[in-house]
């Protein structure tokens, strides 16, 4: 039993906030079932006179083979149409379970047209995602996602992917499928593709990932362009307006009651943009990245809620994000302009401290202060002189798991661990 004297540790606290993910198949009224738990995210399955409609098919494969025998033991009538919210594959990898005989219509919005060059980098999005995401962990370190459980199936992620042949790019789209009356309404937030599904006569909001039970990831450190919050912001007006009495989220489990939903979407949107007007009010004034963290901070009447806590996005990666969105990676200081190299600023830093033999004594002494930030920058001193090399990684993977077990973020958490694995097999420089 944890008490004052004895604080629950951030570890502990993303165990227990894997209870969100406990597998499950929740009716939400007679036509309608909710899948929580299955995989890195949920699915929806909706009934209607001869067939059913699917939104999202989870992540892989495997996953949705799983739930797709779950299903049939609450419905036998076939798939008609499969609805993708966005375009992130943890949502749509899944779908070629459900591709039968019936071959059910899969719609979705119009995906933006992307960077040009992005695909020259899925090298790297691929390394950091894993990493994000901890594929390569053991349960023990992955205790889960943030925003799913630790043992969906991330090596699969894509397997059963289909491109949707029908795309649509209004800002509402209104259909009728097998009776059931839809509305597809654009809501852009991780992706500009983004949608919810709105049942207009059960008051069913179906919302994607524009709120999930943590403090969204604004940005993401697998690496992504700058998610637009503002539009982000908007987009949560949008659910709000509509009065919902269930909410159906793209991950973490549903929230039910009008008065509650809108309590809950109302600090969210609040949060996101406090965050977005205090991190530009400070630019304003001149403030850098590593400025704004020290001072952007959730008041205390929204950073104690329970689904704003910082178990998949963080508020520090946010600010940051939202300074590059904005103005771009100079900071304003004119000796980041041509800032010296690595290797001659590690020259420097060890001519300060009398030499590498100092430099590595140094950073002895801040493992074992337990300063293992601090740790880490002096092993990558160490690295770019090339001494006390086999020390220097030896420090850094120690540091990185110290700091893995201090972090709430699963996404922080996992890509400690997952660089230190790395690094102690030899996978990197």
């Amino acid at each position: 039993m944890n008490n004052h004297n004895n604080p629950i540790t951030p570890e502990e606290r993303l165990m227990a906030h894997s209870d969100e993910f406990r597998q499950d198949l929740i009716k939400i009224m007679d036509n309608i079932y909710f899948a929580v738990g299955f995989g890195a995210s949920n699915s929806i399955l909706i009934e209607g006179e001869n067939g059913s409609i699917l939104v999202d098919t989870l992540e892989s494969i495997e996953g949705a083979e799983v739930l797709k025998e779950k299903f049939k033991k609450v419905s036998s009538k076939p798939i008609r149409m499969i609805i993708y919210t966005h375009s992130h594959v943890d949502h749509i990898g899944g779908t070629s379970v459900f591709m039968d005989e019936n071959h059910p219509e899969i719609l979705c919005r119009e995906p933006s047209r992307g960077l040009l060059g992005a695909n020259e980098l899925s090298n790297i999005f691929s390394k950091r995602a894993n990493r994000q995401f901890g594929v390569a962990l053991s349960s023990k370190e992955r205790v889960n996602i943030g925003l799913g459980p630790g043992d969906a199936n991330l090596a699969g992620m894509g397997n059963g992917y289909v491109p949707a042949p029908r795309q649509f790019s209004t800002e509402k789209l209104s259909i009728t499928v097998e009776g059931i009356q839809l509305e597809l309404i654009a809501a852009p937030g991780e992706t500009e593709d983004q949608l919810f599904v709105w049942l207009p006569e059960q008051k069913v909001l179906i919302s994607a990932d524009n709120y999930y039970k943590s403090f969204p990831n604004l940005y993401a450190i697998r690496g992504t362009s700058y998610r637009d919050i503002a539009v982000w912001v908007e987009s949560i007006d949008k659910m709000i307006a509509l009065d919902p009495q269930y909410l159906l989220p793209g991950h973490s489990r549903l929230i039910v009651g009008g008065e509650n939903i809108k309590a809950v979407l109302t600090d969210y949107r609040d949060a996101i943009e406090f965050v977005l007007k205090e991190t530009l009010n400070y630019i304003n004034q001149g403030l850098t990245p590593d400025e704004l963290v020290e001072v952007v901070k959730l008041p205390a009447r929204l950073a104690n809620k329970p689904y704003l806590q910082e178990f998949y996005g963080t508020i520090e990666w946010s600010v940051r994000a939202i300074y590059t969105g904005y103005l771009g990676w100079f900071d304003g200081n004119p000796k980041n302009l041509f800032p010296i190299s690595p290797k001659n600023e590690a020259k420097h830093m060890a001519d300060l401290a009398g030499g590498a033999d100092i430099l590595f004594s140094k950073a002895q002494s801040a493992v074992a202060q337990r300063e293992f930030q601090w740790a880490l920058q002096l092993a990558d001193y160490l690295l770019a002189l090339g001494d006390y090399v086999l020390e220097a990684k030896n420090i850094k993977i120690q540091s990185c798991r110290a700091l893995a077990h201090r972090q709430i973020s699963a996404s922080g958490r996992n890509y400690y661990f997952a660089y230190a694995q790395e690094m102690e097999r030899g996978l990197l420089g």
